[in-house]
């Protein structure tokens, strides 16, 4: 077992104190703040770091023993391999003993333990901080003994208590309500393209479900697929971004829900991940060119990858390792004002310049004639690349330059990738960076929801788009499949994180993961060029790249 493993495990012991008191530490009234710090970072009262040893006295401390890494951030727990991290929330804490599950009047979780003996409050500090169970024999090597005062025990306690959520959002004994969000600068088409898919989805969810009925003990496990059925809520947002949080908060008052999938968005994601955020509401993979910057540090939204983000970053490391090529000593970039392709720029710059690359950017105006793009490449000064982070009628107005530059980077993703019309002079000079899996390998997963599309009847007016959208569907009913009647947020999200890498059907993406504290679920891309003077097949310049 590694040591990142066994550090994950550091907290086991907290699963066989289990017991329900009203006296010591748990009738403490400490800020749940104190426990919720030592839980999750390992931090105590005082500001200084929780420490622990183990049977071998091996050490750990602050973030590395926080109880987070082994129970996670529901406190539902999980699994790793073969050892089983159960729940350690109040409700699971505290229950009497039963000798099976359907007696339980809890929510079922894999991996809870509803046969041990209770321990008291006192009971659980002492395993907690002496490593002996309520037997008083040894627990586990992996658990460490904790250096905890009393205060810092009670707070421990209190917030494992404060952890449970009887009434979830969103979440009725026969209904799971979700939400999509279009932002007001969301592509018309494309929200067509991507409502066409999630209507039908939830459709065809719902009539597959059976008819609600009274809840069987005997089949609790079943609860899931007999009484609840998806209800979608459209949240559009109008008006400047500065007034989206306060529009979705007045949504969300209004129809509670479980979790937003998908969604649409424009240049500005950033108020709708903050209200995620603020709101604790999961949102899964919304279509969305450039994710806010501070995505991975946040919990609730989670993308398929970092869209144009990733792209700066694949243009970065070719440029910066140009393979035996001439060494690139300047860049030059184009992007319309107030489009996408800007934040892109922005990455790409700040990459290049910290390596003593040159990079100027030629900005046009948000509104131009198609002539403006060609005037603007041929008035441009020479440099050794130009990017172009460009639409398709820019590119394709292109034809009109009359010199081509050497070397030519483009977005694939505001390209339209292996479809991008450039003019077949830039062709053969042109690189375009690809964050998804090639045409020819990603064929027989693309075809599945393409082949459902067609039985629906729907329009494909956004290929990309809409197999995102259908994988996101996808993915969500896969992960509530396994959570029985545990519809809880936090843990939805880890479950989902759980489950994405054993995941086979994975449409443009040739592998789906997301590791503790991940956010983005593709990671890579490759560089291609145009294999033909004309037409979209393209071949790879080297092998997938995770910059």
């Amino acid at each position: 077992m590694t040591a990142g493993l066994a550090v994950r495990h550091g907290l086991l012991g907290i699963v066989w104190a289990l017991a329900a008191s009203t006296s010591g530490w748990a009738a403490a009234t400490l800020p749940d703040k104190v426990g919720e710090a030592i839980f999750r970072q390992g931090m105590l009262a005082s500001g200084q770091a929780l420490v622990g040893t183990r049977a071998a006295d091996t050490r750990v401390a602050g973030a590395a023993a926080a109880c987070v890494n082994c129970h996670r951030r529901s406190g539902l727990g999980s699994k790793e391999g073969r050892i089983d991290i159960p729940p350690v929330t109040g409700r699971y804490l505290f229950h009497a003993s039963s000798e099976k599950s359907d007696d339980v009047d809890l929510p079922f979780v894999e991996t809870m333990r509803i046969n041990r003996e209770a321990y008291t409050d006192e009971a659980l500090a002492r395993a907690i901080r002496e490593g002996l169970d309520v037997q008083g024999k040894p627990l586990g090597d992996l658990m460490p003994r904790f250096e905890l005062g009393d205060k810092d025990m009670a707070g421990l306690i209190a917030y494992l208590k404060g952890m449970d959520h009887p009434r979830q959002p969103g979440v009725t004994s026969t209904v799971l309500h979700f939400a999509t969000i279009i932002t007001p600068d969301a592509d018309p088409l494309k929200r067509r393209g991507m409502l066409d898919v999630l209507e039908n989805y939830f459709a065809s969810r719902n009539r597959v479900q059976m008819a609600p009925g009274a809840p069987l003990r005997a089949s609790r496990k079943m609860m899931f697929m007999v009484h609840r059925r998806w209800q979608l809520h459209v949240w559009e947002l109008t008006g400047p971004a500065e007034a989206w949080e306060d529009q979705l908060s007045k949504h969300l008052a209004a129809e509670p829900v479980m979790a937003v999938i998908s969604g649409l968005g424009g240049r500005n994601w950033a108020p709708v991940q903050a209200f995620c955020e603020h709101q604790s509401v999961p949102c899964f993979f919304p279509n969305v060119e450039v994710p806010p910057a501070n995505a991975d540090s946040d919990f609730y939204s989670t993308y398929f990858s970092q869209g144009l983000l990733l792209e700066a970053a694949l243009i970065a490391k070719r440029v910066l390792d140009p393979a035996g090529e001439k060494a690139v000593m300047s860049v030059l970039q184009v992007y319309r004002a107030g489009d996408s392709g800007e934040a892109a720029a922005a990455s790409l710059a700040a990459a290049l310049k910290n390596r003593g690359i040159t990079v100027r950017s030629h900005v046009l105006a948000k509104v131009s004639a198609g002539q403006e793009v060609a005037a603007a490449v041929r008035q441009a000064k020479p440099a050794d690349v130009m990017v172009l982070w460009l639409r398709p009628p820019d590119l394709a107005a292109l034809g009109s330059a009359t010199t081509v530059p050497d070397t030519v980077y483009l977005s694939g993703l505001m390209g339209e990738l292996e479809h991008a019309p450039l003019p077949a002079d830039w062709r053969e000079r042109s690189h375009i960076a690809y964050p998804f899996d090639l045409p020819e390998r990603r064929r027989v997963r693309v075809d599945f929801p393409l082949g459902w599309f067609r039985m629906k009847q729907i329009p494909v007016v956004d290929e990309r788009l809409q197999a995102d959208t259908y994988l996101a569907c996808g993915l969500v009913a896969e992960t509530l499949s396994h959570m029985t009647d545990a519809f809880i947020r936090d843990y939805l999200v880890e479950r989902l994180q759980d489950m994405l890498a054993h995941r086979i059907i994975t449409g443009y993406y040739p592998r789906l993961a997301l590791a503790p504290g991940q956010r983005f679920a593709s990671k890579g891309g490759y560089i291609v060029r145009f294999a033909q003077p004309s037409g979209p097949q393209v071949v790879a310049e080297g092998d997938w790249i995770v910059p």
